[in-house]
């Protein structure tokens, strides 16, 4: 994922799906969103301050953590350190494989951007929820109270690729019983690695050519992305 997250936590999309995986217990939990709308960008230039805010690591629990795995501990804060480490792709890695296991987050959303190359730029996309969706992700907790995390990738999805190339979003289910296994099950949890080894989309994308992801000015047409299993209208 290219680096955004669009979110807005009092709306009613994103209530609804809350209850219906059965995650409603974290909405009083949340942080104020003043504004009612959300940008988030990974660490890019070692910024510590961008952060994913309530990020759900359990049915009681959310936290707010730099977007940014590769980070240290420094008096109160975090230093960012050099691998570019804000999605999480290779699962095998070492790097990767206790957060999986057992560090498993997850990020509500009503939309993401991703980017593909076009001649010496590239093309940006705007990609909104009908509705809501979840992302998987994994985060770590320092001692000092701080927190890091990274967005879970999954690799190329064939209808997803002619949006961004390398990845696809790990979203997840609607689902209570999937939504429980990614918090709580254990680390070789089927279900868990179901999501992970077989990605599909669970809600429809309105897909638009933008500027910029900030601005969200688009470029003529959008298209619709349907839920797998769905034709593509």
């Amino acid at each position: 994922m290219c680096g955004f997250i669009q979110r807005v936590t009092d709306c009613p999309a994103v209530i609804d799906l809350l209850e219906e995986v059965g995650l409603t217990t974290t909405l009083p939990l949340f942080k104020e969103e003043s504004g009612g709308v959300l940008n988030f960008y990974p660490a890019f230039g070692k910024n510590p301050a961008r952060k994913i805010t309530n990020l759900i690591t359990a049915p009681d629990n959310v936290i707010d953590a730099t977007w940014w795995f590769d980070a240290r501990p420094e008096g109160d804060g975090l230093v960012i350190g050099d691998r570019t480490t804000f999605n999480a792709r290779n699962l095998d890695s070492p790097f990767w494989k206790h957060a999986v296991r057992y560090q498993r987050g997850i990020v509500v959303a009503t939309a993401v951007g991703e980017s593909n190359p076009q001649g010496k730029g590239k093309v940006h996309y705007l990609m909104e929820a009908q509705g809501a969706m979840l992302i998987g992700a994994v985060y770590r907790q320092f001692d000092n109270g701080t927190a890091a995390c990274a967005v879970i990738t999954r690799p190329p999805h064939p209808r997803f690729s002619q949006f961004h190339e390398k990845s696809i979003p790990c979203f997840l289910p609607h689902n209570r019983d999937a939504v429980n296994a990614w918090l709580n099950g254990g680390p070789d949890d089927p279900v868990v690695s179901a999501i992970l080894d077989e990605p599909k989309l669970y809600t429809g994308l309105t897909v638009s050519e933008v500027k910029t992801f900030k601005g969200g000015e688009k470029n003529g047409d959008s298209c619709f992305l349907a839920p797998s299993g769905e034709d593509i209208v």
